[in-house]
């Protein structure tokens, strides 16, 4: 048997604020933006450029209780973990353009990390895992 996570939908304001955001300043990918009439809702793929796994589903909030939701996915955690082929590259690139980090880079066992907050306040690691970690291999 042969599985994988696909997509995981992340709840958004605003369909093109997030786009701007993940495309413009985090460089991701835009994988498909369509239309859905028969929801008149728009299906909104991004991904880390060069990635071939997960991808993340920009779900504009479409009723009270889902705003709610907007930048608190986790309730407080880190939500999403970005690897990276470099750490020292992304993070001053990303400082750079004024990404908020709420934790300095620290070196682990697994690896080293940081962690940043997205437009609405998700918090991300932004994360180069060590080689012999057993995820290393299968996220770049």
């Amino acid at each position: 048997m042969k599985q994988a996570i696909v997509h995981i939908a992340l709840v958004v304001r605003d369909y093109d604020e997030a786009i701007d955001f993940y495309v413009n300043q985090l460089n991701f990918e835009l994988i498909e933006d369509s239309y859905q009439p028969e929801q008149d809702k728009r299906w909104v793929v991004v991904a880390p450029p060069n990635s071939h796994g997960t991808a993340l589903l920009l779900a504009k909030a479409s009723k009270p209780e889902q705003e709610s939701f907007i930048g608190n996915q986790a309730g407080g955690r880190v939500f999403l973990f970005l690897n990276t082929d470099d750490f020292w590259r992304d993070y001053e690139y990303m400082r750079s353009i004024g990404i908020h980090f709420i934790r300095e880079p620290q070196q682990q066992d697994y690896g080293t990390v940081a962690v940043f907050e997205d437009l609405y306040g998700n918090r991300w690691d932004l994360l180069q895992l060590s080689p012999n970690h057993p995820m290393a291999k299968r996220c770049l």
